[in-house]
């Protein structure tokens, strides 16, 4: 019998080391200088700067990217999915008004293409940067025969901070507070199984057809990255009171906006507050959804809610206009049974 290697059954491990070359300068574009150690040690180190904090909690969360990915395959198009990665893990910890400290990803494929996977770090690396966290790791796997030709899948988790005092629970949400959206910049990275199951299944629309009331082809408008909202979010925190935080992913209003809200409490939305993008029109034209199936499955136009007393709001608003962040009064706290409404104005 002759002599069978680790390449022969489909593992490249000099494409690796070349994929860890190419991605190189696009990691060490996020380090800060926390960062004690580039990639290609055993683990990452980060020294934690705690000055100023009397209580620090750490703050984790992990995420993928979900079916989002099909439409990459389908358009051989690699940038900006790691941006969106990366967004749905640092979201996620800033809804307890964490700073995100660094963040590690995963990439597995069937067969390694070092290009490829450069590509896609590199998206990862421009979401941490928008973020202000460091890429200080992560994984890079060939698994010849697990995944289809061209097929990968891409996962991470962020770690941040948070002094346990300024720590965002929802505890103090009360009847009477204001509900805030700040605007999405389209579906996301959540709902894509339905998205292309009506698009793409259903009405057979083409990715590169530009639809009338869009302004670009299909392809483009989907695959458009999921908002980071790091940024605005902490320059809010800096001057006001945010009770309540929601990242509206899968499962929408109604999944999310509750994991905020007291017993006592329920959230009105007012219909019609805000502008809703044209694409979820489309989905909803498709599938001739209903409101029930819309919101609570998409974010309809709404990426992030926050929730303040209403003595705030007015400040909130015009700071958000100056930092170029779209945003709407898209309802407020009533007493209920921790609950979402919609209501029709």
């Amino acid at each position: 019998m002759s002599k069978i290697t680790y390449a022969d059954a489909g593992v490249n491990v000099a494409e690796g080391q070349r994929t860890v070359e190419l991605m190189k300068k696009a990691v060490a574009r996020t380090f800060t200088p926390g960062v004690l150690e580039g990639i290609g040690s055993f683990g990452a180190l980060f020294r934690l700067d705690l000055a100023g904090m009397e209580e620090p909690v750490m703050v984790s969360g992990t995420d993928g990217v979900g079916t989002k990915l099909k439409l990459a395959f389908l358009m051989d198009r690699h940038d900006t999915i790691g941006r969106d990665c990366v967004a749905m893990c640092v979201n996620d910890i800033l809804c307890h008004g964490a700073t995100p400290l660094f963040f590690l990803d995963y990439l597995a494929t069937g067969k390694l293409q070092a290009e490829k996977a450069a590509e896609i770090v590199t998206g990862v690396a421009d979401g941490c940067l928008d973020a202000g966290c460091a890429l200080v790791g992560g994984e890079t796997a060939e698994m010849p025969g697990f995944y289809s030709d061209g097929e990968y899948d891409l996962a991470g988790f962020a770690v941040g901070i948070v002094d346990r005092r300024k720590m965002i629970t929802g505890d103090a949400i009360r009847q009477g507070d204001v509900l805030i959206g700040l605007s999405s910049s389209g579906i996301h990275s959540n709902g894509f199984s339905l998205v292309r199951r009506l698009l793409l299944e259903e009405k057979e629309l083409s990715l590169e057809e530009t639809l009338p009331g869009f302004d670009e082809p299909l392809g483009k408008v989907l695959m458009t990255a999921t908002k980071i909202y790091v940024k605005p979010v902490l320059t809010l925190l800096e001057k006001y009171q945010i009770k309540g935080l929601a990242h509206i992913t899968g499962g929408g209003f109604y999944e999310n906006i509750p994991r905020i809200l007291p017993e006592n409490c329920q959230a009105e939305i007012h219909l019609g507050s805000w502008e809703v993008p044209q694409i979820f029109n489309l989905l909803k034209e498709a599938g001739q959804l209903e409101e029930e199936d819309l919101f609570g499955t998409f974010n309809m136009g709404i990426g992030m809610v926050m929730a303040m007393d209403p003595s705030q709001v007015s400040l909130v608003m015009d700071t958000l206009e100056n930092l170029g962040e779209k945003a709407w009064i898209i309802g407020n706290v009533t007493q209920g049974s921790g609950q979402v409404s919609l209501c029709n104005p």
